[in-house]
């Protein structure tokens, strides 16, 4: 700046003393576009630190940026050059005496000008030291959680503490890290609370909730009851109600399930009383967890048991499909019953009648479901069952062809197998299926109290009516059916049928075999 200022103040030494050429330079114009947005920004951030912190170097340099962005300005116009030229240099000078002078007080002040321009880094200072401190802390934090004592020591003698601020960096510390812990534990509960909700398997559910827990507990464990005893490892609980067992550096809570033992959760001895509240919360938490997967699965299982999976997945999934109602959708409509069950009943006892049955449907319903059917109801010794509801398939008219004649080979195994124990002193009842294909009303049918998951329409009607006039052993379609099979079905016409409660004749034919 101070050859600036001679070259500039010397006449003859430069041109700039000159009046100034009527033409503007135009690369000098584009060149002082950017010096004048540099000086206009260092401007602004000088003026943004001088409001955090009052200082007479940070005026100064804010008027000496602002009088550098008016020669960019001037230099670029070139009016009114020479007042602009010396009023700069002027001012300029004026700023850097107020500089001087700025350094003279404080030297005066405090006998030394070291610090003069401390204000214009302060920010950054300000940024290094907080970063220190953070990095100090979590330091600090750290070693607290592990029961290392040296830490505060070390770090008191980095900072220069005093012994009183070491004692308070050392409280600080391990404020912080109990506050963390504790966080970062009722988060663990919360985790675990949300995976109840979900209805993971028993096993799955305790894997998962271990991965997370043992974050914020430190090395958890859990064994469940098994041949009546409650180990882990080689050590073996005994509890006596809810009062937690204490061995070692270990403690050790009952995990129960309607009010039985079901399990023991084993964590680290915390650091205070609190600890242990919160390990008992979590154990308790676990019982919940427990019990919630344990009558899911009872749940699961006896939905399935009484309905078909389909059905019972989409309920267990979204309750609110349950809800009365329904749609109409095109399907493929099972109906199946046991020619001669009436004359097999007259000559057994009500128990061989319930053993029959249940052997038939034994050997009818995995036909049913390999080939993704849905049984919506068993009426004594008939069932109905749908094919492209309520879960979709593309095939479904051929799926339905090839549940029933799996049904009828299974059924013939069964048929003969009895046949032979029984010496063939009764004839057992067989099975003769009807399938049609067409548009249905599927969904909830009954009332708000009792409903269950059917379909209604001609469509069944008609697969009912087609089971009717088929001959034991045999399944009989209609015609929608047959056509979507195509050329790969094996079949016998029986022509255009009369059937009951239709008005129009209906082609039927013998299904014999389907690749």
């Amino acid at each position: 700046m101070v050859v600036w200022g001679v070259t500039s103040l010397v006449p003859g030494l430069t041109t700039l003393s000159e009046p100034p050429m009527v033409t503007p330079i135009g690369w000098l114009v584009w060149a002082s576009i950017p010096g004048l947005l540099l000086y206009g920004a260092a401007s602004v951030l000088m003026f943004r630190l001088h409001r955090r912190r009052p200082s007479a170097m940070l005026i100064s340099l804010i008027t000496a940026y602002a009088l550098l962005a008016e020669s960019m300005v001037a230099g670029m116009s070139q009016l009114n050059w020479h007042l602009s030229w010396w009023e700069w240099h002027l001012l300029l000078t004026f700023a850097f005496v107020f500089v001087a002078y700025s350094a003279y007080l404080q030297f005066r002040r405090e006998g030394s000008s070291g610090g003069l321009f401390d204000s214009v880094a302060l920010a950054a200072t300000v940024r290094r030291i907080q970063q220190d401190y953070d990095k100090a802390l979590e330091e600090l934090v750290e070693h607290v959680r592990r029961g290392e004592p040296l830490a505060a020591a070390r770090l008191s003698g980095k900072f220069r503490l005093n012994e009183g601020q070491a004692a308070v960096l050392d409280r600080a510390g391990e404020a912080l890290a109990n506050e963390r812990e504790l966080s970062e534990r009722l988060a663990a509960l919360v985790s675990v609370s949300a995976q109840t909700r979900i209805g993971l398997p028993e096993q799955e559910l305790l894997a998962s909730s271990l991965e997370r827990v043992r974050q914020a507990y430190g090395d958890v464990k859990i064994g469940l009851v098994a041949d009546g005893s409650t180990q882990i490892g080689s050590r073996d609980y005994s509890f006596d109600g809810d009062t937690p067992i204490r061995r070692e550096h270990l403690l050790a809570f009952p995990l129960t399930v309607k009010g039985s033992l079901a399990g023991v959760l084993e964590v680290p001895v915390g650091r205070t009383s609190q600890d242990e509240a919160l390990a008992a919360t979590l154990a308790g938490q676990l019982s919940i967890s427990l019990e919630n997967a344990r009558l899911y699965k009872e749940l699961h299982t006896l939905f399935h048991q009484y309905m078909s999976p389909d059905v019972a997945h989409a309920l267990l999934a979204d309750p609110g499909q349950a809800a009365l109602g329904g749609e109409v959708k095109e399907l493929s409509a099972l109906f199946a019953d046991l020619k001669g069950f009436t004359t097999f009943s007259e000559k057994v006892s009500p128990g061989e009648i319930v053993e029959m049955l249940n052997r038939y449907h034994t050997a009818a319903v995995p036909c049913i479901l390999n080939n993704g059917g849905t049984i919506v109801q068993f009426v004594g010794d008939a069932l109905l069952a749908l094919f492209n509801a309520p879960a979709l398939q593309a095939d479904h008219a051929k799926a339905a062809c090839r549940a029933a004649l799996d049904m009828q080979r299974a059924a013939a195994e069964v048929a003969e197998e009895m046949a032979w124990k029984r010496d063939g002193d009764v004839e057992w009842p067989t099975f003769r299926v009807g399938v049609n294909t067409g548009p249905a009303l599927v969904g909830n049918i009954g009332s708000p109290e009792l409903r269950g998951f059917n379909a209604m329409g001609d469509c069944v009607n008609v697969a009912a009516r087609l089971q009717g006039v088929a001959e034991p052993g045999t399944v009989v379609i209609g015609e929608t059916t047959y056509k979507q099979l195509g050329r790969d079905a094996t079949v016998r016409s029986l022509g255009r049928l009369n059937l009951k409660g239709k008005e129009e004749l209906v082609a039927a034919y013998v299904l014999t075999d389907l690749p």
